[in-house]
């Protein structure tokens, strides 16, 4: 079978017309295992499919170990075969977001349809046997990973017990659900997505609404407070647009953030809105828990943001 024809029972004209309806556009995920010799012989014929059917972005994946064997995701065969892929993509005015790739080097700004990649432990890793990942990671990466570029970490999970379907199974995402929102600033990438279940945001529609509301580019970029592997405060000004948002985590300790709105801009008043951990919230013992409250604030006024453990906070400033 060809490797651009689904499966019979797969509609894939009416995805896209679909998407058209909601104003929405669909992503498609190029898995190649790591069989990548084969997978750039069908790349032109791929493209040509997702023109066709009015797909404008790929997600490209390599799992596993590369073939042909003895090249590795780091090598030199590899780093030039994502900049191909990068150069390929473009001709056909696609967005290329890569996952298991190398760190990046600043490409995305020689080939700016290059939006993102995966290039450390994303959130996909929460599940890893035995493994997961601790509160303290996303704290450590805005130090690491993000100097080379966006980072697709895909936040946004609002229920933390993975597998919720299977009995006796016990692997979590050690965070809360505010915390969730704030990666969204803490974490910068130009194409961000939502990784959990439809019914699980539905329990939460007023959570949700930052991840509707929040951009994902930015004019400004302010970094408030942060300490390697404990803290991150992030505020960032909304490209085109009075607008700002911020973003603040912990590691597994709870803390009392101090947030400077001097970034704000002098003289005028904003309503903040402020989606923050409840009082009770804890990243092991109660994650979905959170308040949401607005208020009115300038660049002067005093703010200091509680952080549950495992926690976070995001806020939206609207200039009045």
């Amino acid at each position: 079978m060809c490797s651009t024809t689904p499966y019979p029972d797969y509609n894939i004209d009416s995805l896209p017309a679909y998407a058209r309806q909601r104003g929405v556009r669909i992503i498609m995920h190029h898995e190649t295992s790591g069989s990548v010799t084969n997978y750039e012989r069908r790349m032109d014929a791929a493209y040509q499919f997702m023109v066709a059917h009015d797909i404008n972005t790929v997600r490209t994946g390599y799992v596993g170990r590369i073939i042909p064997r003895g090249e590795h995701h780091d090598g030199q065969w590899m780093i030039n075969h994502y900049q191909r892929v990068a150069e390929k993509t473009a001709s056909y005015k696609l967005m290329l977001d890569s996952h298991e790739s190398a760190h990046p080097t600043g490409l995305h700004r020689t080939y700016p349809n290059w939006m993102a990649s995966e290039a450390a432990r994303g959130s996909e890793f929460h599940n890893a046997p035995t493994l997961g990942m601790p509160p303290e990671h996303t704290t450590i990466l805005p130090f690491t990973r993000l100097l080379g570029g966006p980072m697709d970490f895909t936040p946004g999970f609002f229920h933390f017990q993975l597998n919720q379907f299977e009995k006796n199974r016990t692997q979590r995402v050690k965070t809360t659900l505010a915390k969730q929102l704030a990666l969204y600033i803490t974490m910068y990438s130009p194409l961000q997505m939502v990784p959990d279940l439809p019914e699980n945001y539905e329990q939460h529609l007023d959570a949700f609404q930052f991840i509707r509301d929040v951009p994902v580019d930015w004019d400004d970029t302010n970094i408030l407070a942060a300490e390697p592997g404990d803290y991150v405060s992030i505020a960032r000004k909304e490209k085109g647009t009075d607008s700002c948002y911020l973003g603040a985590i912990t590691d597994e300790n709870s803390r009392d953030m101090p947030i400077n709105l001097a970034f704000l801009e002098p003289g005028k008043t904003y309503e903040a809105t402020i989606y923050r951990d409840a009082p009770t919230a804890d990243w092991q013992t109660n994650p979905e828990a959170y308040v949401i409250e607005k208020k009115t604030v300038t660049a002067t006024t005093p703010l200091t943001i509680h952080l549950a453990k495992g926690g976070g906070c995001a806020i939206q400033f609207i200039k009045r």
